[in-house]
C-alpha cells in the first residue's frame, strides 16, 4: 500500500499515541455498534448523488476499454443504495467517479448538487472530505496502532493533536473498539479490521459513505455484524451509504435501493421493494426467485402472486373460496425477508366445483385491490 504524504512540517501520530485513560474494559467483547446504541450521536443530513450520462473510457485506440457506458442513477439522501453486478461490470469504476478518483469521458457527477467533474482541485478536496471510503481489504497501516490508523485522515487535514484525539476516541466508541485503540492491525480479527476501516471513514465527519465490497472478505457471521453496524451508522449519523457488492444477500439484508450494472451499463435501478414486486425485474427475480415446483401447475387456472407480508396472516385462500365459489389449491408458497420486510409469493391452482379452470381476471382484480401483486396467470 502506498502511503499518503503528510503536509510539510506535520508531526505524525503514528507513534506515541496513547488514548485517554478509561475504565477497564469488560471481559466480554464490545458488540459491533454498541456505542451507537448507547448514546445519541450527532445528527447530520445525508448527501445526495446524481450520475448523469457518465461514460468512462481508459486506454488508447484501438485498445480503448469502456468501463462505464452512459450510466445514469440517483442516490437519495439518507438511503443505503447498493450497486450490484459481476466482476468487471464497472462497479468500482463507478464508485471512483463519485469521489473524483476516476475521470469521466463524458457526463456529470453531482454530489450535493455540485458538479465534481468540473470542480477545481480545491473544490474537489473539500467535497472528498464529505465522502468516507471503506475498502474490501481494509487498507490499514501495519506499523500504526488502531487509533493512529483512524486519525490518519485528520493528520493530512492538519487538525491539532487534541482535535484528532477527540474525534478518534469518538468514532472508536461508535464502532465498539475503544478498548483496541492501542493495538496493531495484526492483533485484530477481520471484522475488527473492517470496523477500524469504518471508523477511519467516519472520522472526517462525512455525509456520504462509499463501501467497496466491504464484506466480501469476511465470513457470514462477521458480515452480518458489519452490515448491522452500517445500519446503525446510517440511522444514528444520518448518512447516505453507497454499497458496492456482488452478493445478493447483502442487498436483501441492508439496501433501500439498488442498481444492477452489467458490462458498464445500468440494467435497472430502483427501490428494492418495488423491484421485488415487479414480475419483469431481473434483479427482483434474483432477490426473490420464483419457486414453482411442477410444470403442470402452469396451465389454465394457475396464478402466481407476491405481496408484502406472511401468507399465514392473510386468509386469502378461504376468502377466495367463499367470494368466488371456487376450489383453491396452494401449489407452492415461499417467504423471504428483503429490505426489512417480509415478502410472500404463492402459486395457486383455482378451479370451479366441476373441476374446470376458474376465470382468473376477476380474481386477479380482487387480489390487486388488496395490495397483492399478481405476477402472472
Amino acid at each position: 500500500m502506498t502511503a499518503a504524504v503528510a503536509p510539510p512540517g506535520h508531526r505524525s501520530l503514528a507513534c506515541g499515541y496513547a488514548p485517554r485513560s478509561r475504565p477497564e474494559a469488560p471481559d466480554e467483547p464490545a458488540r459491533p455498534g454498541q456505542g451507537l446504541r448507547d448514546r445519541k450521536a450527532r445528527q447530520v443530513t445525508g448527501g445526495t448523488i446524481t450520475v448523469e450520462g457518465v461514460t468512462a473510457r481508459f486506454g488508447r485506440a484501438p485498445r480503448t476499454v469502456t468501463a462505464l457506458d452512459d450510466v445514469s442513477l440517483t442516490v437519495a439522501s439518507d438511503q443505503i443504495h447498493a450497486i450490484i453486478g459481476r466482476s468487471g461490470a464497472g462497479k468500482s469504476t463507478l464508485v471512483r467517479t463519485i469521489n473524483g478518483l476516476a475521470p469521466v469521458s463524458s457526463g456529470r457527477v453531482l454530489v450535493d448538487g455540485e458538479d465534481i467533474t468540473a470542480a477545481s482541485a480545491a473544490q474537489l478536496r473539500a467535497t472528498r472530505r464529505r465522502i468516507g471510503m471503506v475498502f474490501q481489504h481494509f487498507n490499514l497501516y501495519d506499523r500504526r496502532t488502531v487509533a493512529a490508523n483512524v486519525a490518519f485522515p485528520l493528520e493530512l487535514q492538519g487538525l491539532s493533536r487534541a482535535q484528532a484525539r477527540s474525534r478518534t476516541d469518538r468514532v472508536l466508541e461508535l464502532v465498539g473498539l475503544s478498548d483496541r485503540a492501542g493495538h496493531s492491525p495484526a492483533q485484530l480479527s477481520g471484522g475488527q479490521k473492517q470496523r477500524v476501516g469504518i471508523a477511519r471513514a467516519l472520522v472526517s465527519e462525512p455525509n456520504i459513505l462509499l463501501c467497496d465490497e466491504a464484506t466480501s472478505a469476511l465470513d457470514s457471521e462477521t458480515t452480518e455484524q458489519i452490515l448491522a453496524l452500517l445500519e446503525d451508522v446510517r440511522r444514528e449519523l444520518g448518512l447516505t451509504i453507497v454499497l458496492i457488492t456482488h452478493e445478493l444477500d447483502v442487498v436483501k439484508r441492508i439496501a433501500d435501493d439498488a442498481t444492477l450494472l452489467e458490462s458498464g451499463r445500468v440494467v435497472e435501478s430502483g427501490e428494492v421493494r418495488s423491484l421485488v414486486r415487479d414480475a419483469d425485474s431481473r434483479l427482483g427475480a434474483a432477490l426473490f426467485p420464483h419457486r414453482v415446483d411442477a410444470e403442470p401447475h402452469n396451465g389454465p387456472g394457475s396464478l402466481t402472486a407476491t405481496f408484502e407480508g406472511n401468507l399465514s396472516a392473510r386468509p386469502y385462500v378461504s376468502a377466495l373460496t367463499r367470494d368466488f365459489d371456487v376450489d383453491v389449491t396452494v401449489a407452492s408458497v415461499s417467504s423471504e425477508r428483503i429490505a426489512g420486510v417480509w415478502f410472500s409469493r404463492f402459486h395457486l391452482i383455482i378451479a370451479r366445483p366441476d373441476g374446470s379452470p376458474a376465470p382468473l381476471q376477476p380474481i386477479s382484480a380482487w387480489l390487486t385491490e388488496r395490495n397483492v401483486h399478481v405476477d402472472r396467470y
